[in-house]
């Protein structure tokens, strides 16, 4: 949701949320419940409500423990990186698959479930607050899809998880029990369908930018069923949030037509962006850093190089330094020899280091490949209140067409007229000639276009691949897939551990 809309928002709720929603769905502080459970009483109220249920879409790249870096980090084309080999232990952990219960990041699982409660509470309290209908319908689909992308992320990321579809009491939390992965994609899938007639085809991005849609909607169904292995489902959906490849959908979706505008700062709420994760320079500082009043972008300071110096203006970009997260491989580096998006994604500081351009300090793992699609300039730095470093505003894509078009030709299964078109169209966009469309000319596209927005292990894990392409770090089948619940999580709990860890 845009970010002008939230803080006039949480100004009223932010002090409720803050004493009533805790960083664990199992640890939920009893003070405040009485007063947040009789907040709805009218519609801003509940506006404010769903702007708290929206908030924890900031994930995908706010905080240090963030979706887009973690999950690079896991991946073949990306270390972790940073300054040392115990800079973050749950990044560095994922990234050597040694993670285990103490070291996976508890946020992964607690600030999803934080959401969940915020959208179970709301749609608890929707019936009953005075409002127009039609509004209250749309606030209503849009707290159900929400927490149908949530449970989706928990699925994906953790598989046994709780369902849990009302705002519990304290002392119930500590009986609760996971669930039938099946049943939890069943309820993501429910709620989503009965939803998207009530959301709106299109939003005005300059009041709305960020909110979900219909397009929004079945992209995120499209890919629950890709998930599943419902591919005849998931290229339906995935049909009408994409309409005629290379032209403008029914919901005004369009390929971009510069790759490089992408990663432009300004242009949010492209015609690209399907679901896009909002942030803005609102005077972050380290004591609300990853928490609810946080509004900047996290992955642009970690995946900066450290000590950066321009030596030559003409050839050297200008930036700040930052914490040298997410370096690619070299084995990626060769992969994208050729392809004209590799400027885009990756900045060779080796290079520029061995003509006399520029210098920066090594970090751990380094390689000098750094991701340059969330790399800031000196001119994106906050110069207002907050510590700069963590008010960086570039927004991220958590789906964007090109990711859609090659979901849907991967649901295809890789073969056919339309799989070819849409193939072809991501290709285009960056100048490429066609190829024969197959399985794996699109894994390899994807690994391509979408190098380092942190859907890369994602898909290893899905298509099988993981176990081989991740065998050199450690990864191993039937129990890697998914990642360790949270020890915190299982003390005192009817809460059990993912088998083998």
């Amino acid at each position: 949701m845009k970010r002008n809309i939230k803080i006039l928002a949480l100004t009223a709720l932010s002090s409720l949320m803050i004493t009533s929603c805790s960083e664990d769905f199992l640890q939920v502080d009893p003070s405040g419940l009485n007063v947040e459970t009789n907040y709805y009483r009218n519609e801003s109220e509940a506006f404010a409500g769903l702007v708290g249920v929206y908030d924890m879409v900031r994930k995908n790249s706010g905080g240090f423990e963030n979706m887009i870096t973690m999950f690079n980090a896991g991946s073949d084309d990306q270390f972790a990186g940073g300054g040392s080999s115990s800079d973050g232990a749950g990044i560095q952990s994922f990234s050597n698959y040694t993670i285990n219960t103490n070291t996976v990041p508890r946020s992964f699982w607690s600030d999803y479930y934080r959401g969940i409660y915020r959208a179970n509470l709301m749609l608890v309290k929707l019936p009953g607050v005075p409002m127009d209908e039609t509004t209250k319908a749309r606030f209503t689909a849009e707290a159900k899809v929400l927490r149908a992308y949530y449970y989706f992320n928990l699925v994906r990321m953790f598989k046994n998880v709780p369902l849990i579809l009302e705002p519990l009491s304290p002392s119930q939390y500590y009986s609760v029990t996971q669930a039938d992965p099946a049943d939890v994609y069943a309820q993501i899938e429910s709620d989503i369908t009965s939803s998207i007639d009530n959301l709106p085809m299109t939003v005005n991005v300059d009041t709305d930018g960020g909110r979900l849609t219909q397009g929004a909607a079945r992209a995120i169904l499209g890919k629950v069923y890709l998930y599943q292995g419902k591919n005849s489902q998931a290229a339906a959906e995935f049909a009408q949030v994409n309409g005629t490849p290379g032209s403008v959908s029914q919901y005004g979706y369009s390929l971009v037509a510069n790759y490089n505008d992408l990663w432009n700062f300004s242009n949010k709420f492209n015609s690209e962006s399907v679901l896009e994760v909002s942030h803005s320079a609102q005077g972050s500082y380290w004591g609300i850093w990853g928490g609810n009043a946080d509004e900047g972008n996290t992955v642009n300071i970690m995946v900066g190089p450290r000590s950066y110096v321009r030596l030559n203006s003409a050839f050297a970009p200008d930036l700040p330094s930052g914490w040298s997260f997410n370096v690619f491989t070299e084995d990626f580096f060769t992969f994208m020899q050729g392809d004209p998006r590799l400027n885009a994604t990756v900045l060779n500081l080796n290079a520029l280091k061995t003509a006399g351009h520029a210098d920066y300090i090594g970090g751990y793992q380094d390689t000098g490949y750094f991701l340059n699609k969330f790399m800031p300039k000196q001119a994106d730095v906050y110069s207002g209140p907050g510590d700069a470093v963590l008010n960086y505003r570039q927004n991220t894509y958590a789906i964007r067409l090109a990711d859609t078009y090659l979901m849907e030709a991967e649901a295809l299964g890789g073969t056919g007229t339309r799989a070819q078109a849409l193939l072809d169209a991501v290709r285009s966009r960056v100048g490429l000639p066609s190829v024969p469309v197959s399985m794996t000319a699109i894994k390899n596209e994807r690994r391509r276009e979408l190098a380092g927005e942190g859907h890369r292990w994602f898909d290893l894990v899905r298509w099988g691949d993981a176990p081989t392409a991740l065998a050199s770090r450690g990864f191993v089948a039937g129990k890697h897939e998914v990642l360790p619940i949270p020890a915190s999580e299982l003390a005192g709990t009817q809460i059990v551990q993912n088998p083998n860890y």
